[in-house]
């Protein structure tokens, strides 16, 4: 199988689903997770108000300041994430290193929460990470991450406003789309995810032609991207160097070392875990990280039965 038909896959499982979805109504809906945790809050506890028959300048002004917040905390951003996505977990990275006040709500797409009607009201392309600011609403990660560094005036350094920093990023997040990540996320679908629907190993040849494919990929981001600089763009970490970490940090959930041999890439990505903060980025890594977990989660019964034909046939 060529790599331009593996890196069709998620494509092709999003669009059979929706499909299937719209030709069998009586499917069992999956809800997606609707009991967000505020992991940054906004102002102070909200106070019930209190009822009476008159009321003082003072408790009006109260009342007024009571207001305002329970207004201020109806606007915070919403992001609908899964952290076994890469994409999910730049964004969060991002939100969370530069105290972004946002709502997690969190959807797994391996019991195939984005299909359900719920979730189609958020996204129609049926997709994380999702953004939602009051009643705009935002797909893609390349897009929300310009969006966060935009609206909250983040440090420059993320998305520098030099011209040629900014369109070396901007090189690297284009390049990356089509030649990084579909290299580095097949080989945990090969090793992990393809055995979860389909009960049974994937074909060593298979794996050990999208390793060569990713040893390739790997090489073109040392020599290309990275050279002999701290970072991707210099001496500031940047959204390249964030984009990068949570793509190579994929393989290593199927038990592949991305790093292992490449000594820059290993030096790299030390500086980058630093900038983050070591425990930020484990908190983001943390499913991905946990193989057993991995290879433990349940599939939806339906979306296993309805997937199995069609990844067999992708493995053909």
């Amino acid at each position: 199988m060529g790599t331009e038909e593996m890196d069709g896959w998620a494509e092709q499982i999003h669009g059979e689903m929706d499909r299937r979805e719209r030709c069998d109504a009586a499917r069992p809906s999956v809800r997606p997770s609707v009991c967000p945790s505020i992991l940054h809050p906004i102002g102070p506890p909200l106070v019930p108000s209190q009822s009476g028959h008159s009321e003082s300048v003072a408790g009006r002004q109260g009342s007024q300041r009571r207001g305002a917040a329970r207004d201020s905390l109806a606007m915070v951003l919403e992001l609908y994430l899964d952290l076994l996505s890469q994409p999910c977990r730049a964004v969060y990275l991002f939100a969370k290193k530069n105290n972004i006040p946002f709502m997690m709500k969190s959807i797994e797409m391996l019991k195939g929460q984005v299909f359900s009607e719920e979730f189609n009201k958020i996204n129609i392309l049926r997709k994380v990470p999702v953004l939602k600011d009051g009643d705009f609403t935002l797909e893609e990660s390349t897009a929300i991450l310009l969006y966060l560094t935009r609206k909250y005036n983040t440090p420059s350094h993320w998305y520098p406003p030099d011209m040629k920093k900014r369109a070396r990023v901007d090189e690297f997040l284009a390049w990356q789309h089509s030649n990084l990540r579909p290299c580095a996320s097949k080989i945990l679908w090969l090793r992990v995810v393809i055995p979860l629907f389909l009960g049974q190993q994937v074909p060593s040849e298979k794996v050990q032609d999208a390793l060569e494919e990713l040893n390739i990929a790997l090489q073109k981001l040392e020599e290309k991207f990275l050279q002999d600089r701290p970072f991707m763009i210099g001496n500031e970490i940047s959204l390249a160097d964030l984009v990068a970490v949570v793509e190579l940090m994929q393989p290593v959930g199927a038990g592949w070392d991305s790093f292992e041999g490449r000594p820059r890439l290993q030096e790299w990505r030390k500086r980058v875990e630093l900038t983050l903060g070591k425990e930020l980025f484990l908190e983001a890594h943390g499913r991905i990280l946990n193989a057993q977990e991995l290879r433990n989660i349940a599939i939806d019964p339906p979306l296993k039965a309805q997937m199995k034909p069609m990844l067999l046939k992708m493995l053909k």
